[in-house]
């Protein structure tokens, strides 16, 4: 099962690295989609509330941009991506690249909870994982 899930996770950033952040056939209807950080931390359950987060979030950016440069299998159930994204300011224009991480924890094929991470490091911290 653990291959299986670093393979639906591959297939979400697949779709999300051609910017289709809209759609989200992987999620479970009652996700627990969290932001652990950064600069609207916060926990909202189901895909309505994930995607209005998300939606937030993008809108003072344009032509945002996420990668995942590695992917880890932390259990059975728990995928850990490392990743990166760029986008620009909206009234600014200032260009922004920086580094995340995403905890994806599916059962069933589906993700069930999803906890976004700002900063790497504290990532690794609450995985108790070293960098």
């Amino acid at each position: 099962m653990p291959q299986e899930n670093i393979e639906i996770v591959r297939s979400i950033y697949a779709a999300w690295e051609r910017g289709d952040y809209r759609s989200a056939p992987w999620a479970d209807p009652e996700i627990e989609f969290i932001l652990a950080d950064g600069p609207s931390p916060g926990t909202f359950d189901g895909i309505a509330a994930m995607a209005r987060a998300w939606r937030d979030f993008e809108s003072g950016i344009e032509d945002l941009t996420t990668y995942a440069d590695e992917y880890r299998e932390l259990d059975d159930e728990r995928v850990l991506a490392l990743t990166r994204f760029g986008a620009r300011g909206e009234g600014s224009g200032v260009d922004v690249e920086a580094r995340g991480a995403l905890v994806f924890h599916i059962r069933e094929g589906k993700v069930k909870r999803l906890v976004r991470y700002w900063s790497v490091a504290r990532a690794f911290a609450d995985l108790g994982l070293e960098e």
